[in-house]
């Protein structure tokens, strides 16, 4: 490794630390401790504070007061080099890697070569498979990063952090993409690290990984330090009122459905992802009013190509869409709409809002040449005001108004406002792909029970998901994808989580015929 030392954060203390930005009090006097052997959970609410101290662990900010002790020594980082120098590693939610170079120049990329100006790659691939060997991390040091998986990819940076010498991470929500599969091959190498005396600060949503993974839990809630726990006495109902200071509910209600006619019908779809690679491949699908059927799957195996199928954002070459019986193939987004498809997108950024534009602005953009929004020609701006108003309290948009600028909301309130937007139209179909990724308990919380709400309002929405948690509660039927074929498709109560872990991995479930691809949609029975 670039560092061979052994580790040597034996702990790292945070004493008092107060981080403030224009009109925001992110840290007030937080007290934070890791130790080496030590897995300790930083668990908090969208805008609580999490990150915000990482970054001041990692160097990135500076704070207005307090202080950071490592081993007993006072310490100030004035940029990350220095928190790298001192053993200390951040891997990002957001993966830092370049595309276009292989995994070992990633890895080398920065750092001091014996060669001067031209990377030392042969002993830099030579140490980086001894690293991957020790720690489970296994990827290939000559694949290109942008033919590597999400799970992939993220090795990769906790590679580039150890073969720095780091002895103590920073994980910022690593689970956050990851399939259940990945997850549990990170947890196994974090395992690792921790056994050979690394300490790993770990933040995360998911109450369930975090009590599985870490031996202590600090909860923050306004940038305060609310309380820090075992987690041998911590349970999921508790850490979730610490966090929001309320009791949550983590399982939905289920109010009994008389499920009605399919609504929409997917028949031998078949299309091309973006590397013009066959991505659906003769796709049978029926989803019915007052249903919500989730497809589960790995990353990567046709869940975006079909969302985009649906929402005529992507072209066929087989097969057709049809809504309440009418062939919709090929219709454009605008035509969708007035059929009533509303679309909740996976890249909520980039597909779902207009980030420099309002949340006024954003909750109108589909419907603001429809009435109420518009008589004839002109645009009735005291209606759309009153409108959006009762959305933004509706739908619980924390912000200072609508004219809010939509990219400086959290995570969670641009996914409050997408539904407020796409819910508000009373859809006869609802395409929800992906819509907790990311997004704390609360939040999650509402969307969940949002979605809830269609059901029982005649919806028939499609929820896309790889949190296998989420479509096991909200699901009254699961279909497994699998690339880009249909696996099986069963009632929840009729499935087990092994035989979604088999459809998932290629492997067809032993389940009766008539589970397999219902021809019609049942009566629910409200379980």
């Amino acid at each position: 490794m670039a560092n061979s030392a052994q580790p040597n954060v034996e702990k790292l203390e945070a004493v008092g630390i107060v981080k403030q930005f224009p009109g925001v009090l992110a840290n007030d006097h937080v007290d934070f401790d890791v130790s080496a052997g030590e897995i300790h959970t930083l668990l908090g609410e969208n805008g609580a504070g999490k990150s915000t101290l990482m970054k001041v662990l990692y160097g990135m900010y500076q704070p207005e007061e307090g202080h950071i002790l490592i081993n007993g020594e006072q310490v100030r980082f004035h940029s990350p080099l220095h928190a790298i120098q001192r053993g200390i590693g951040m891997v990002h939610q957001h993966f830092m890697l370049v595309p276009t170079f292989t995994v070992a120049e990633n890895v080398a990329l920065g750092l001091p070569s014996s060669r001067k100006v031209v990377l030392d790659l042969d002993r830099v691939t030579e140490q980086l498979l001894e690293v991957a060997e020790l720690y489970g991390l296994h990827v290939d040091p000559a694949a290109k990063v942008w033919q590597l998986s999400v799970g992939e990819q993220q090795r990769v940076e906790i590679l580039k952090v150890l073969y720095r010498g780091a002895s103590l991470l920073i994980l910022d929500e690593p689970t956050a993409v990851l399939t259940p599969q990945e997850v549990d091959d990170l947890f196994c190498s974090l395992r690792k690290m921790v056994a050979r005396g690394h300490a790993i600060i770990f933040i995360s949503h998911k109450l369930h990984e975090v009590l599985s993974l870490s031996n202590r839990v600090t909860v923050l809630r306004a940038g305060r330090v609310v309380d820090t726990v075992p987690t041998a006495t911590a349970t999921k109902e508790g850490l979730a009122r610490l966090m929001v200071g309320r009791d949550v509910l983590l399982r939905v209600n289920r109010p009994t459905v008389e499920r009605g006619d399919i609504r929409l019908t997917l028949k031998g779809i078949e299309a091309l992802g973006d590397n013009g690679l066959p991505a659906l491949r003769g796709v049978d699908l029926d989803v019915c009013g007052g249903e919500i059927l989730g497809l589960a799957g790995v990353s990567g195996n046709g869940q975006k190509e079909m969302a985009e199928v649906i929402a005529g954002m992507r072209s066929l070459t087989a097969g057709r869409v049809a809504i309440d019986g009418v062939d919709v193939t090929g219709h454009s987004p605008a035509r969708l709409l007035d059929r009533g498809l509303s679309y909740i997108p996976e890249e909520r950024m980039t597909d779902g809002v207009v980030r420099d534009f309002s949340i006024e602005e954003n909750l109108i953009l589909k419907d603001h040449h429809h009435p109420p929004y518009s008589k004839g020609l002109f645009m009735d701006f005291k209606r759309i005001a009153m409108e959006t108003d009762d959305l933004i309290k509706k739908f619980d948009v924390r912000t200072p108004s609508r004219n809010t600028t939509l990219k400086s909301l959290s995570g969670g309130n641009i996914q409050k406002t997408i539904l407020a937007r796409e819910l508000s139209r009373d859809p006869a179909i609802a395409i929800a792909a992906q819509p907790t990724r990311g997004l704390d308990v609360s939040a999650t919380e509402y969307v969940h029970r949002r979605l809830m709400e269609q059901r029982t309002q005649g919806t028939a929405t499609l929820l896309i998901s790889e949190d296998l948690d989420e479509i096991l509660n909200l699901s009254d039927r699961i279909a497994v994808i699998y690339e880009g074929q249909i696996m099986g498709v069963a009632h929840r109560d009729d499935v087990t989580v092994e035989q979604l872990g088999l459809m998932m991995a290629g492997i067809h479930p032993d389940l009766p015929d008539d589970e397999r691809q219902p021809a019609h949609c049942p009566v629910s029975d409200g379980a």
